[in-house]
This record gives structure tokens, sequence and C-alpha cells, in this order.
């Protein structure tokens, strides 16, 4: 079954921060879910020094119409500077999994003027 769904992925410094994240965009019905993984380590260049720190891995999930909004919220929650905010098309997804993800965000209302 071809999907409108996204899996957007981010990473964190921290547990606590993961945590917080994901139950902020959880609540304002953003996205379905966030579901955390465990740390692992990072290896970048910033402000053109090698980095090497712990983070933990955000997986969201949410429809393909509210990814400006999520990527916008996220970007406003987040501690980074510049935080990882990448997204990917989900092709296939098992049917009762979409339909349950449809329920659980809530596309913007429509604001015009009459």
């Amino acid at each position: 079954m071809t999907t409108e769904m996204l899996l957007v992925w981010s990473t964190v410094a921290d547990q606590e921060t993961g945590l917080r994240l994901g139950r902020q965009l959880v609540e304002e019905q953003l996205v379905a879910c966030v579901h955390l993984l465990p740390a692992g380590r990072s290896i970048y260049r910033w402000q053109g020094v090698v980095q090497e720190e712990q983070e933990w891995t955000l997986l969201i999930k949410t429809r393909s119409s509210l990814y400006p909004r999520l990527e916008e919220r996220l970007r406003e929650l987040h501690p980074y500077e510049v935080p990882e905010i990448v997204a990917t098309a989900v092709v296939q997804a098992q049917a009762d999994y979409l339909a349950w993800l449809t329920e659980m965000v809530v596309e913007p209302k429509e604001t015009g003027s009459a």
C-alpha cells in the first residue's frame, strides 16, 4: 500500500531531551509516534573541527503534509543550533498502521478571510 507517510529522524544529546521533544510533538498531534533509540556515537565536522559525541536518535512518524509544521516546531524546540531533521517517504506500510497514523495526527485548519 503506497502512503503519504514520512519517517523523520533527528538526533539529540541525551535521553531526557529526546523524551521531552517526543512527548511535545505527540501531544501537539504533529506526529503519531516518536521512537527514541539508545545512544550511539556521531562523528561529524562542526565549525571546522571534527567532533565525536554521544547522541540519541529520534524516529518520528507523521504525514508528509505536516512536514513543514513539524520542521518548524522541531527547530523551535530543539537545543542544537542546526538540528538534524531528515525525512524520507515511506513507500509502503501496513494498512492498519497507516490508518492509526492518520487518526493520530491533526491537519491544520484552513483559515481564510470571509
